[in-house]
């Protein structure tokens, strides 16, 4: 790999060096490196669209990292990775995606990933999308979560997406039996002309199975954001989301969600705030000596962080 792709790596996937554990490395639309474990095991799929993630039924404290690299110009993919996960588990999965473009045509990379959760199990799942480089084409990222949580099983995800993608959709549904837990955090940032849509569709079909959705999202220059969230009670169930955005400059951010209870013990909440930064929390912050680029940087850090 050269030191672009290494650098994307560093920034999607925190990585300096190949991880301990389980990892399949893709650059420019290519397997590079792939590492497994007695209980992880991974297989490129028959017509080379992806790779299937097999964690045995109890493994616990193991870790798998499948980073996305592109630093082609013009080239465009389409990746489906399934993960079936055993009863018992606790992993953690790093996934995400980097590109840097420094050409005219756009790089894009659509990934779908599908998560068979089994019982009792705890899944972190990490993903973060980065973009680089200075040329005319664009940076495009669509990824799709697909999710079967088990009895008693919990999926934790965090999502990120800070710098440098011109365009994406972040589509993630997940349907959830008894005694399923989903956390979900997301943290978006657009600039210049850039555009995000995430929308998320959650069915608790299962007794006392609940879920937490919570965005948090800053708009600036010209950009454009739209926020979806659905969420369907079908048991005795909790479900609850929540999209804050902090709007700067032109930008435009639309939230929109909905909740649907079909049984008489759901408790479901929705939330929805949008707003610009207040102007007593810039003077606060330039009264201790610093600038009002500098105290918007430190304010839209510290709601992101």
């Amino acid at each position: 790999m050269d030191q672009i792709q290494k650098n994307l790596l560093e920034q999607v996937a925190g990585l300096h060096e190949m991880p301990a554990g389980a990892y399949n490395i893709r650059a420019n639309g290519q397997s590079v490196n792939r590492s497994t474990t007695a209980n992880i095991d991974i297989v490129s799929k028959e017509d080379g669209s992806g790779i299937d993630i097999r964690i045995r039924s109890g493994t616990r404290k193991e870790s798998v990292h499948i980073p996305v690299v592109l630093s082609q110009s013009g080239l465009t993919e389409l990746v489906s990775n399934d993960f079936y996960v055993g009863d018992d588990c606790d992993v953690t999965i790093v996934a995400g995606c980097g590109i840097h473009n420094s050409g005219d045509s756009d790089s894009r990379h659509d990934g779908v990933h599908s998560f068979y959760i089994g019982k009792n199990s705890h899944v972190k799942y990490v993903e973060k999308h980065y973009g680089s480089g200075d040329g005319k084409g664009g940076r495009i990222m669509n990824p799709e979560t697909l999710v079967e949580l088990g009895e008693n099983s919990f999926l934790e995800m965090e999502t990120v997406q800070i710098r440098g993608v011109d365009s994406t959709r972040r589509t993630t549904s997940a349907r959830l039996a008894n005694g399923a837990r989903l956390v979900v955090t997301e943290k978006l940032m657009t600039h210049g002309s850039q555009t995000a849509e995430t929308s998320f569709h959650v069915d608790l079909d299962g007794a006392d199975s609940s879920a937490n959705i919570i965005s948090r999202s800053v708009a600036r220059d010209d950009s454009r954001q739209i926020f979806y969230s659905k969420i369907n009670g079908k048991n005795r169930c909790k479900g609850h989301s929540e999209c804050d955005g902090i709007i700067m400059d032109r930008a435009k951010i639309s939230a929109i969600p909905e909740i649907t209870a079909d049984h008489l013990d759901a408790e479901l909440i929705h939330e929805a705030a949008i707003g610009k930064i207040a102007g007593d929390q810039i003077i606060k912050l330039m009264t201790l000596g610093l600038s009002e680029t500098e105290a918007e940087a430190q304010i839209v850090n510290g709601f992101l962080k």
